[in-house]
């Protein structure tokens, strides 16, 4: 999906922190041992998860934010996401955590490879290709080392919709689609690189001894740009390094687009493909769109899909909850409640049984 210049650049969730130990079923992937690791709910139930607003930033996190989605939405929520941005220097986000664990919230982190905010275009920090030969090893070594001080489960994704060239980590700024510059002759340089970079990544934060982590590989639902190198599957890390896969789905963001076929035909279209990447449980990560109309709507198809089991490997899903102010001046509101309609359809839909509210963790 082309995303206009100042979306949000991901999608978080929320949710009520309950820790089961549950014996050994599924497989959940784990590069090291021990630990904890978030399991699907029971069959025929769907977390209920929500990025409730953390400022423009993603990264603004209060207890108060959280209760109040939770409140306007009727529902509480199985985790929190937000993002940890790297900016200057790689750094735990020791304060969030420690305030969504207080709003009885599972923390979701989503690890944000950038200096600043640009719509498009390589980071000039952060390159794949410095991730890889370990020039930040130290700090997410001790980012490892400060997640398993925290100790309680966690979630956690490197490279949010991967496969969008809004996103610095994107194979368009790392290679695209040539094959002679790194690694596999046969395999393109982009994707390649960030396979390599969310293991290397993953293994290092884990050699500080975080076992508490449960980690999300994240695409959206279009590939941009257009090519096949750029497809959904060249970015898989493999299922040694992933434990859940996820997916955005959105509307329109801005006022000029158009609505489009709708949620039901974008799902029906990515869900074979995240099915065929693994056996893994799927999340829909982000979705949501802007005010018009046709929201209520748009929610409605949503909503009344996703609780009708076609895709009976999804079992997690996230609204995005935010606003902002496009460079045109004109507004994007995502929220829940950017109408009384919208509203109304969220919270019938969210007060059903079958949206579970509490995660639940296997132990390693």
């Amino acid at each position: 999906m082309e995303l206009p210049a100042l979306r949000p650049l991901g999608i978080a969730a929320v949710a009520l922190f309950a820790v089961a130990l549950l014996p050994a079923t599924g497989a959940p992937a784990s590069v090291g041992e021990g630990g904890m690791k978030l399991v699907p709910p029971p069959q025929g139930r769907i977390y209920h998860s929500a990025y409730p607003d953390f400022n423009n930033t993603e990264e603004v996190v209060t207890k108060a934010r959280v209760r109040a989605f939770e409140r306007l939405a009727g529902r509480n929520l199985a985790w929190a996401y937000f993002s940890n941005n790297w900016g200057k220097k790689i750094r735990f986000p020791a304060s969030a955590v420690k305030r969504i664990q207080a709003a009885g919230s599972v923390p979701f982190v989503r690890l944000m490879a950038r200096t600043e905010w640009r719509p498009s275009g390589p980071d000039p920090r952060y390159r794949l290709q410095r991730i890889v030969a370990g020039d930040f090893d130290r700090d997410l070594a001790a980012w490892g080392r400060a997640a398993a001080r925290w100790g309680r489960p966690m979630l956690v994704e490197f490279g949010t919709e991967v496969n969008g060239s809004w996103f610095p980590w994107n194979g368009r700024w790392n290679g695209a689609g040539s094959k002679d510059r790194f690694g596999n002759p046969r395999l393109a340089d982009g994707p390649e690189r960030f396979r390599k970079a969310y293991r290397h990544v993953r293994e290092t934060i884990e050699s500080g001894g975080a076992n508490n982590l449960t980690w999300f590989f994240h695409a959206d639902d279009n590939s941009l740009p257009r090519k096949r190198w750029n497809s959904i599957g060249s970015y898989y890390p493999g299922d040694r390094y992933v434990d859940w896969v996820g997916v955005s789905v959105y509307g329109p963001l801005t006022p000029d687009e158009r609505w489009g076929p709708g949620f039901k035909r974008a799902m029906d279209r990515v869900y074979p493909k995240l099915t065929r990447l693994s056996n893994k449980p799927i999340a829909l990560l982000e979705f949501g769109s802007r005010q018009g109309r046709r929201k209520a709507a748009w929610f409605r198809e949503a909503m009344r899909t996703i609780t009708s089991g076609r895709y009976p490997r999804l079992r997690a899903v996230s609204v995005w909850n935010e606003s902002w102010t496009n460079q045109d001046g004109s507004l994007s509101n995502l929220k829940i409640d950017s109408d009384d309609r919208t509203l109304r359809t969220y919270r019938r839909f969210a007060a059903k049984p079958v949206f579970a509210q509490k995660a639940r963790f296997r132990a390693r």
